[in-house]
């Protein structure tokens, strides 16, 4: 932010100018979620895991900001070169923020290079590059020439497009850094979150066939459209729920295992398919009308980019729904209700929008 304040004198001026003209917008138009407006964040995001990771991520950057002044009374040496304020009177959060997001979304991950040379700041990178999951083109450092280039894994024809892969990265974390979705990612991915309560008089009980079973007590499951129900995730809600010890006995976690406790096994399908609708029911509207925003020319940039994650968050809780119906668990609503009821009292918490405990990280 000093260099910026030097203006032409500074030597990064025309690294700066760059980032300024991209104003941290990436190849889909957009810029990172931490520079949309409160009203943007609830309307166009609500119901993902994504709202409540950007902004628990502003935090930290307003954690940083606050602590600017600090670093300039305690490096004082640091910023001798620059005849400015303190660092917090000489700029505002707002411009903190927007400096953040554009240097974000120049950060390109290089590959067959040492862990800590992984990361290089390129401003025409990722404003310029197409992104693809599933691309075999590479960003790599050209140690001779000092350079970070592309390297592509067979002939181009030319006039065609060039993307470069962005790693395995779910779509979340390429709007957040990188203001992109790319709806072939093959990385994509739901988090489901539980926490077994310390209160309960089994937890102990639990906890041991939790560690036997390589879980823990507070347990996250991957869920994608390829895997919409986990091997491990029927057997530990059956867990979770169990009131007795030869509830919990008759719970493994052993693929194939035959079922001791039917009832159980009911009562635990029950619940995830009452979790997973409440987790669809959060969004704003429902899957269909993300196509139609997609599909409507009028539609801005971030409402088409946050309209495609919204749209593929469903598809995987709807694949989620499919497996849990198809291995018996209830759709109608007095069963939900009631599913839930019974969870509510279990003390079982469930990691959610609300709280982050979500797919970003």
């Amino acid at each position: 932010m000093y260099e910026k304040k030097l203006g032409k004198k500074s030597f990064w001026y025309p690294y700066i100018r760059e980032l300024d003209k991209q104003q941290a917008r990436g190849p889909q138009a957009v810029e990172s979620p931490l520079l949309w407006s409160d009203t943007e964040l609830d309307s166009l995001l609500q119901g993902s895991p994504l709202l409540p990771a950007v902004r628990q991520r502003q935090s930290g950057i307003r954690k940083e900001y606050e602590a600017l002044d600090t670093v300039w009374f305690m490096a004082g040496s640091l910023f001798n070169k620059y005849p400015f304020d303190l660092p917090t009177e000489t700029f505002t959060f707002d411009r903190f923020q927007q400096a953040f997001a554009a240097v974000q979304a120049a950060i390109v991950h290089l590959q067959g290079v040492p862990i800590a040379k992984r990361f290089a700041l390129v401003p025409l990178g990722p404003p310029l590059l197409a992104y693809s999951s599933t691309s075999k083109n590479m960003m790599t450092y050209d140690e001779e020439n000092r350079a970070v280039r592309l390297v592509v894994s067979g002939p181009v024809e030319a006039g065609r497009p060039v993307a470069a892969w962005c790693g395995p990265q779910p779509n979340s974390r390429l709007l957040l850094n990188y203001g992109i979705v790319d709806e072939h990612n093959p990385f994509d991915k739901l988090q489901y979150t539980f926490t077994l309560p310390t209160s309960d008089p089994l937890f102990s009980a639990k906890r041991a066939v939790l560690t036997e079973a390589g879980l823990a007590s507070q347990q996250s499951f991957d869920v994608s459209t390829s895997r919409p129900l986990p091997q491990q995730l029927l057997p530990y809600m059956m867990l979770a729920l169990a009131t007795s010890p030869e509830q919990v006995a008759s719970v493994s976690f052993a693929g194939g295992a035959s079922v001791h406790n039917r009832d159980l096994e009911a009562a635990a399908l029950a619940a995830l398919m009452s979790y997973v609708q409440r987790r669809m029911a959060a969004y704003a509207h429902p899957l269909w009308r993300d196509l139609e925003i997609i599909n409507d020319p009028s539609s801005s940039p971030r409402q088409k980019v946050a309209a495609r994650l919204t749209k593929i968050e469903k598809s995987i809780l709807v694949a989620s729904a499919e497996a849990l119906a198809a291995a018996g668990a209830p759709t109608d609503a007095a069963a939900l209700e009631a599913a839930q009821a019974r969870l509510a009292g279990t003390g079982l918490r469930m990691g959610s929008l609300f709280d982050g405990q979500g797919h970003c990280g």
